[in-house]
């Protein structure tokens, strides 16, 4: 798969989360934006327009689950796929119902992550 071009935000209000997830993504070869911000997520997504957003479910100021119910209701960045992460493992089924595309429980594997965005930048190349 062709990661050039293809662009990652994420959404932490974790810096250290936010400096070894973005390493990552750019040494595979993704464009990576972030916010350390919640309340700004939804008119930062508009602006960077990214492929895919990781998203913290625990975002000072403002919670990841009301980010991500915004931006599905958003017809500009809607079809942009959602992955939230959070340290509460049992925490997914909500994570679902706020219309996440998927979950990643903290502390996650590199791989599995990688996997997960693979996965949806491959679906929107299909679509």
């Amino acid at each position: 798969m062709n990661t050039k071009n293809k662009k990652i935000m994420i959404a932490d209000d974790d810096p250290g989360i936010v400096d070894a997830v973005e390493m990552l993504l750019e040494f595979e070869g993704y464009a990576v934006a972030s916010t350390l911000d919640g309340a700004t997520t939804v008119s930062d997504m508009k602006q960077e327009k990214p492929d895919l957003l990781l998203l913290d479910i625990w975002m000072s100021g403002e919670d990841g689950r009301d980010i991500c119910k915004k931006i599905k209701q958003d017809e500009a960045i809607k079809g942009i796929p959602v992955i939230m992460v959070s340290a509460s493992r049992d925490i997914r089924e909500s994570a679902m119902e706020a219309g996440a595309d998927d979950f990643l429980a903290k502390p996650f594997e590199m791989n599995d992550l990688l996997n997960k965005i693979a996965h949806y930048i491959q679906k929107q190349d299909v679509a």
